[in-house]
């Protein structure tokens, strides 16, 4: 049985990927801390995964000090490991049907960082890596350590507040939490390497998801109007789902978006 380590106990993805994997594999879930500061060499483990992430990371300029994937990657003393690291699709330009292949064109600090943790991991593992780059993750994070809102974490702030903001075109490209584990076991067990978009892969209204989400909620919610479009895109998953052909579907998506919204507000 693969020895698959999870780095990051108390985060959202961390959380639900190490429970779901530890179904199938021998699964080692610890805390970015506990790693580092044993500063012991790293040698047992078929996969290692690396859900955590520093504050400084998300708002600041590159310093590897603050690159948990990095020195991670120093204590890694077997060739044979494979990293697969979190990437996201804010390294791309906000745009539709965006492939692997496609201008890279990050803007915050944030996506720069993650294109730069890219490209160092790739010149410690070679061909021994797995870059998945995410697109928005949906899951009920209401119990769980956040670093960072993403935008499931600022609708239910807004919804709280009575309001939420649209214009009717506004989309982007959402993934569930489950699926997201789910796809994660299958690149394993396909043995994949390289670099792979993680997305439902079709454009999703931004209304349509807030409908989902807000369908047992018996309080009104007021809909104010964006002026623009702001931040849309969708991937092009084709590459990936080509390789684990599962299903990854808008009607799974949306079943769970109102499992969420069931278990919120009912």
């Amino acid at each position: 049985m693969k020895k698959i380590a999870v780095i990051g106990k108390r985060g959202f993805l961390g959380n639900h990927l190490s429970n779901y994997l530890n179904k199938f594999y021998t699964v080692s879930y610890k805390s970015y801390k506990e790693i580092i500061s044993s500063k012991k060499k790293i040698n047992n483990f078929d996969y290692i995964i690396n859900t955590s992430i520093h504050k400084k990371y998300i708002k600041d300029r590159y310093n590897s000090k603050y690159d948990n994937d990095l020195n991670i990657s120093r204590l890694i003393n077997n060739k044979k490991t494979v990293y697969i690291f979190l990437s996201s699709r804010k390294i791309y330009k906000p745009k539709s049907n965006i492939k692997e292949n496609s201008k890279l064109s990050p803007k915050s600090n944030y996506a720069k960082n993650k294109l730069k943790t890219e490209n160092e991991l790739k010149k410690i593992f070679d061909k021994n890596l797995v870059v998945l780059r995410i697109s928005n993750v949906i899951g009920d994070k209401s119990k769980i350590k956040k670093i960072h809102k993403t935008f499931i974490d600022i609708f239910f702030d807004n919804v709280k507040k009575g309001f939420i903001y649209d214009n009717g075109k506004n989309f982007k490209d959402f993934i569930s939490i489950n699926k997201f584990c789910e796809i994660t076991r299958h690149v394993i067990i396909k043995n994949l390497r390289g670099i792979f978009n993680v997305s439902i892969g079709k454009k999703i209204m931004l209304n349509q998801i807030v409908n989902w989400l807000n369908r047992f909620n018996k309080k009104k919610v007021l809909i104010k109007k964006m002026r623009k479009q702001v931040d849309c895109f969708y991937l092009n998953n084709k590459k990936l789902m080509s390789k684990i052909k599962i299903t990854n579907s808008e009607i799974e998506l949306k079943k769970f978006c109102l499992k969420i919204s069931r278990e919120r507000f009912s």
